[in-house]
């Protein structure tokens, strides 16, 4: 029974995390109360977070959570939210890893949008909630890029931090070869083909646009069983 609620409860925190990291707009205020109710069932250290996340959120104007939203995902490549691009960069080799996650969606009978990238933490997040045993594999083994993206929201100080520390509250705790490819990945940035991208240099030296746009509410297709 206790692995039973703790894979419940895993799902439900990767839901809800999934829905916190859409754009900002009416339809995401409108559904906070809803959500808020979500977290109260949830264990505290995946609750805690949320929760304070959530009384920003509530509590900011959603021109203002949008603004902040493109600032911190749309233009520092730190806080990107595709996995592989921590490990891959913009190499060939994220074409192959991106294949992987679809593998992983078709094995588990869910299936996207054509146009969907299926390594959006967002959407990992979502089609986990559905399939906990496949999600959850695939977020152990983005591990170290998920644990940046914490590392980099805590940085800079964003609200975005709570939602990243719930999802890393239900897996387990970075191995030390895990932590080796953080520290690695911090130092050196994601692999590039590109002569001269330093994407993790100092802000003045990095570009201001991520190579993806922005995952809007229009573009997100609800994972869904075949």
């Amino acid at each position: 029974m206790r692995r039973t609620r703790s894979t419940t409860s895993a799902a439900a925190t990767w839901q809800i995390a999934s829905a916190l990291l859409a754009y900002p707009d009416d339809a995401f205020t409108a559904q906070l109360p809803a959500l808020a109710a979500e977290v109260d069932v949830l264990p505290d250290p995946a609750a805690a977070p949320l929760r304070r996340f959530l009384t920003y959120a509530g509590a900011t104007p959603t021109l203002d959570l949008a603004r902040h939203f493109v600032e911190t995902f749309d233009h520092k490549r730190r806080c990107c939210l595709y996995l592989t691009y921590y490990a891959h960069g913009d190499t060939r080799k994220r074409g192959v890893a991106l294949l992987e996650f679809k593998t992983a969606y078709r094995a588990a009978g869910l299936e996207l949008g054509a146009d969907e990238l299926p390594d959006h933490l967002a959407v990992v997040l979502e089609c986990a909630g559905i399939d906990p045993r496949g999600g959850r594999q695939l977020l152990v083994d983005h591990r170290a890029g998920v644990e940046l993206l914490r590392l980099a929201l805590e940085d800079a100080g964003s609200p975005y931090v709570d939602v990243l520390r719930a999802v890393t509250s239900t897996l387990p705790p970075l191995s030390g070869d895990e932590r080796e490819a953080v520290h690695r990945l911090a130092v050196q940035g994601p692999p590039t083909e590109e002569v001269g991208l330093a994407p993790f240099a100092p802000p003045e030296a990095m570009p201001v646009s991520l190579p993806f746009p922005t995952r809007r509410p229009a573009d997100r297709t609800e994972a869904r069983r075949r």
